[in-house]
């Protein structure tokens, strides 16, 4: 657990889809991965994927990218119960928590029957890299916009709040996302903050944004803010990642990563 500080990497991305195998880690996993600065042995990564049900056939899509990747990866899961008897001692002993997309109400609410809402919290302050895409860069905020309750989308406004503002997700794939999310923050169920398009990523240390980063061309990020009775959205420009020798994926076209394009979210 070697990351310079406390540091969260929330994106609309994660694995994508391989040539040899099912999936792959794409750049913002390995970007995760390399904020922990790992050395000396294999990177460890726990996945997480309450948000969509812990289905195993997914835990073995994942295991085997991260084999490709040269990760040593487990899983944290919930159902049918706990599947380790010290979630504390299975968190600090991470690099990185990835979690997956799904249902951003149904996580948090498992997720504060278990507790693991405050090991997170501790594992975040003791340098594990927290990250995820679509709900699983959604819950690290103070609230968000999510397809939980149905195919409209729905403000949530009690997420961890390890991070300040709102976050909105899928920008440029699901046309009711912005409308909803925007009227949201005008209304005031939600506070300013974020929104990102496939394939970008957000990353802080701290609570503060350090870099916006993405891993294709003509994507970004925008800063929400409120002003009267209007939203003022403000594009961010990302640092586009370089790709990594084990990501088998053929970039010259883009398509959504599969785990953000199988759960909604």
């Amino acid at each position: 657990m070697t990351a310079a500080g406390p540091t969260i990497v929330a994106t609309c991305g994660g694995l994508n889809g391989g040539d040899w195998t099912d999936s792959v880690y794409g750049p913002l996993l390995h970007h995760a991965i390399e904020l922990a600065q790992v050395s000396g042995r294999a990177p460890r990564v726990t996945h997480i994927n309450t948000a969509g049900g812990d289905q195993r056939h997914i835990e073995g899509a994942e295991l085997e990218a991260a084999r490709v990747a040269g990760v040593e990866a487990s899983h944290v899961r919930f159902f049918p119960h706990p599947n380790t008897p010290d979630l504390r001692e299975h968190l600090l002993s991470q690099d990185v928590v990835w979690v997956s997309g799904g249902s951003l109400v149904n996580l948090l609410a498992v997720w504060r029957a278990h507790g693991l809402d405050r090991l997170l919290a501790e594992a975040w302050e003791a340098g594990v890299v927290l990250a995820g895409g679509s709900a699983g860069a959604l819950c690290w905020h103070e609230g968000g916009t999510t397809a939980s309750y149905g195919p409209d989308i729905s403000a949530v406004p009690d997420g961890l709040a390890l991070l300040p503002g709102s976050l909105g997700v899928h920008w440029d794939s699901d046309p009711k996302r912005r409308p909803a999310h925007l009227a949201a923050i005008a209304d005031g169920a939600l506070s300013d903050g974020y929104a990102l398009e496939e394939g970008v990523g957000l990353v802080y240390r701290g609570r503060e944004l350090v870099e916006v980063v993405a891993e294709r061309e003509d994507a970004a990020a925008w800063r929400l803010v409120r002003d009267g009775d209007s939203i003022a959205e403000t594009r961010l420009t990302p640092r586009i990642l370089p790709h990594h020798p084990t990501d088998q994926t053929d970039r010259s076209t883009f398509t959504p990563p599969i785990e953000e394009a199988r759960q909604p979210r």
